[in-house]
């Protein structure tokens, strides 16, 4: 996952320190540049930006009065030379508050509080779309509705996945990577590169085989102590 990001500072070099520690990081993306916050107005609402850069003393419009009168934003981490404001902006809720000079370090740090907050809105996301308990795919040009709970294992092949449910089998235009994040994580797992599996179906363990019914699948080396781990934790009942 990355965040994209707007700078909107009036000055070049306060504009071009944050690109240069932005490279650094690989989670950010430059998504825009702004001189003030009135320029910003268009690229916010025109582009997909998750948090912005923004700072205070700026001409035609300052960063607090932005933060006012603008509602619905992305995440903020105000950069400024300004430290009397910081109280004014955790008040509005921004991420963090960085006083110049900041360092490379001390930036990081903001970015990450940024990055675990949009991890968070988007598990809580995926955790609502699992509510229904079901998801929809197309099929040879049909829109099939998929059971969790009837939903065995997901096998990768290309760039298609093979859906294995109870009863059938679905072709579906997707990667593994890309249908791992739809499935709710407390029942599905990951087991080797080429496989997802439902935790709810697995029946036995066997050295480094999953007995799901008739089918065994093979846990791969970087995946099998996290497995081990996830599937047993609270569950191993010991003499």
């Amino acid at each position: 996952m990355k965040l994209k990001c707007l700078i909107i500072d009036d000055e070049p070099i306060a504009r071009k320190l944050i690109q240069e520690y932005m490279e650094e990081i690989d989670f950010l993306e430059l998504a825009g540049l702004a001189e003030n916050p009135l320029k910003a107005t268009t690229l916010i609402n025109n582009m997909d930006v998750d948090l912005i850069f923004l700072d205070i003393n700026m001409p035609k419009m300052n960063g607090m009065e932005f933060l006012r009168s603008v509602s619905n934003l992305p995440m903020v981490i105000m950069t400024t030379a300004y430290g009397q404001y910081a109280l004014d902006g955790f008040e509005l809720a921004v991420v963090d508050y960085l006083v110049k000079p900041f360092s490379l370090e001390r930036f990081l740090k903001a970015c990450l509080k940024a990055f675990e907050l949009k991890s968070l809105k988007e598990s809580k996301s995926v955790a609502q779309k699992t509510d229904a308990g079901h998801f929809y795919v197309k099929c040879d040009g049909k829109i099939e509705k998929i059971v969790y709970d009837e939903l065995v294992y997901v096998e990768a092949m290309a760039n298609y996945v093979i859906l294995h449910t109870m009863n059938d089998k679905l072709v579906v235009y997707l990667t593994i990577k890309g249908i791992l994040g739809k499935l709710p994580a407390e029942q599905f797992l990951q087991v080797h590169k080429s496989y997802i599996v439902n935790t709810q179906k697995i029946n036995t363990i066997e050295g480094n085989m999953l007995h799901l019914g008739n089918t065994k699948i093979t846990m791969g080396l970087n995946y099998a102590n996290s497995v081990m781990e996830r599937i047993l934790k609270h569950r191993f009942i010991k003499r």
